[in-house]
């Protein structure tokens, strides 16, 4: 079989093998609890019922997902060169991004909300939250990790520090970077969710998925709740996608690691 063909198939199958599976546990449940788990055809009877709304909604977290995700490369790249000049500036910033990190979603929903108001904004500074520090970190790293004889190559050869940067440090990070970024990408869409849960706004028709989700969820609609889900995982899977084609475009005529992985 063609590797191909064969990458296709078997998530296919485990996906079938997935599907059925579910649909025998949701058949085992007594009758008055297989509310509680909707079967694969009632997900997609609900997602065809609501289809327009949870369209709509999948762009507007789209909106907050690539808001929060393209600020998050944007100050991660310049914060992670800052971070590769000295492990001063390190040993400095780095409990403080690990601080930001790990402060939970609904704690600093809040206060997104009294400084920017509920809805997109929030959203998008909540996404850069949770999107930031994996991208800093990998990057950072990249930079740090550069093949200490090519370092020692271009000081042999007297190159300027920022020609040592540009040249060899950033291309050799490039591989960290692309890792990080498809990390963000995952929990991006997660994370803007979560944030619609807490700081979204239906204001203008500008309500997301997290935010229908507490509305289905408080309407006891669960077939409908796990149809959101599904629609958040597309959407996660599309981003990643993304990334991914982004990374293949700019590794794969160099780095060994694409052959690797096609083994």
């Amino acid at each position: 079989m063609r590797r191909p063909l064969r990458r296709l198939l078997l998530p296919l199958a485990t996906g079938l093998l997935f599907l059925g599976a579910w649909q025998g546990v949701h058949l085992s449940l007594s009758d008055d609890l297989r509310f509680l788990l909707p079967s694969p055809g009632m997900v997609g009877d609900a997602w065809s019922e609501h289809r327009d709304l949870l369209l709509r909604a999948t762009v507007n977290t789209a909106q907050g997902a690539l808001l929060g995700f393209s600020l998050a490369v944007a100050v991660s790249a310049g914060l992670s060169i800052l971070l590769s000049l000295s492990a001063s500036v390190r040993s400095c910033l780095y409990p403080y991004l690990m601080a930001l990190q790990m402060t939970p979603l609904p704690i600093l929903a809040p206060i997104c909300v009294i400084w920017v108001g509920a809805g997109l904004r929030s959203v998008a500074l909540l996404t850069f939250v949770i999107a930031f520090f994996p991208l800093v970190v990998n990057t950072t790293q990249g930079l740090i990790a550069t093949d200490r004889n090519l370092v020692e190559l271009f000081q042999l050869y007297r190159a300027r520090r920022w020609q040592q940067l540009l040249l060899l440090r950033i291309p050799a990070a490039l591989p960290y970077f692309f890792t990080g970024l498809r990390i963000a990408a995952t929990i991006s869409p997660i994370g803007a969710v979560v944030a619609e849960m807490n700081a979204g706004s239906s204001a203008g028709d500008g309500g997301g998925l997290g935010f229908q989700a507490v509305i289905f969820a408080s309407q006891a609609k669960y077939a409908a709740l796990f149809a959101t889900a599904a629609t958040t995982c597309l959407l996660g899977f599309a981003l990643n996608a993304a990334v991914l084609g982004l990374a293949w475009a700019a590794l794969h005529a160099w780095h060994d690691a694409y052959e690797r992985s096609d083994r």
